[in-house]
């Protein structure tokens, strides 16, 4: 064998390494989510703690949610750094969960504010199930918006994404990772507010909604996918205002959107 295909071969074991920790780290990630979710109310509506816990539990659940969707960028950056090293492709991944950190210290703020301002009006048996609903409704239709559609193609176009950005160094990779969130973030944002109208405690729709975001970045099938998802976020919109008990996993506040 060449020195050409050795350099290759160990190449190739590099990524798949790599592929390999991102994954184990989101395994770590959905265990230690499950323990610290563990007794926490999993309805619309559940209290979220303080920003400090919940910012600390939101990064994790990020890291368990997109790190097996962003792991092939992750592995083609890699590769196009040519080094076997670990440096750029963590700081990739560490800017990419900043911004997603970020994203949870703005949810939290939203969240806490309606809760402050609203109280009880947002009572599940008052507005609270049409808020949820609406909710899901909207991140239905959000999902067939020339907006999602952009944001989803650059998601799913890697090679182009890293081309069009391309910075050297570690604070580099930190950069590109940054705004690889921010587009993740613009194609992701309304079923993660399709998580909170769901319960954004609840291990179940953790999973659903990872799912549905890994399928869409990474099936071949784009439209089957977007479709899907949309008409799955419909079913739910119409099950939580028709008839929530009969939603599988689907838990229903007894009060309004705080001390739950």
């Amino acid at each position: 064998m060449s020195s050409l295909e050795l350099d290759a071969l160990a190449a190739a074991r590099a990524r798949l390494g790599l592929v390999a920790l991102l994954v184990g780290l989101a395994a770590l990630a959905w265990w230690s989510t499950v323990r610290a979710m563990s007794g926490m109310g999993a309805n619309p509506g559940a209290d979220l703690g303080t920003l400090g816990w919940f910012i600390g539990v939101w990064v994790v659940m990020m890291a368990a949610m997109m790190l097996p969707a962003v792991s092939p960028t992750v592995a083609l950056y890699a590769r196009m750094t040519r080094q076997r090293g670990l440096p750029r492709p963590i700081a990739f991944t560490a800017g990419y969960l900043v911004v997603w950190g970020s994203a949870g210290v703005a949810a939290y703020a939203l969240y806490a504010l309606a809760r402050h301002a609203l109280g009880s009006q947002l009572a599940w048996h008052s507005g609270g199930r049409w808020l949820a609903g609406s909710v899901l409704a909207v991140a239905a239709v959000y999902e067939l918006t020339p907006l999602k559609d952009i944001c989803l193609s650059k998601c799913r176009s890697p090679f182009g994404f890293l081309l069009g950005t391309w910075r050297e160094g570690v604070r580099g990779a930190f950069a590109m990772g940054s705004k690889h969130a921010a587009w993740c973030l613009g194609c992701c944002w309304a079923l993660m507010a399709a998580l909170f109208a769901l319960g954004v405690m609840s291990i179940l729709w953790m999973a659903v909604v990872a799912g549905l975001i890994t399928v869409e970045k990474v099936v071949p099938w784009r439209r089957v996918a977007v479709w899907s998802t949309t008409l799955l976020l419909l079913v739910l919109a119409v099950g939580v205002l028709a008839a929530p008990g009969s939603l599988p996993g689907f838990v229903v506040p007894s009060g309004g959107m705080g001390g739950m």
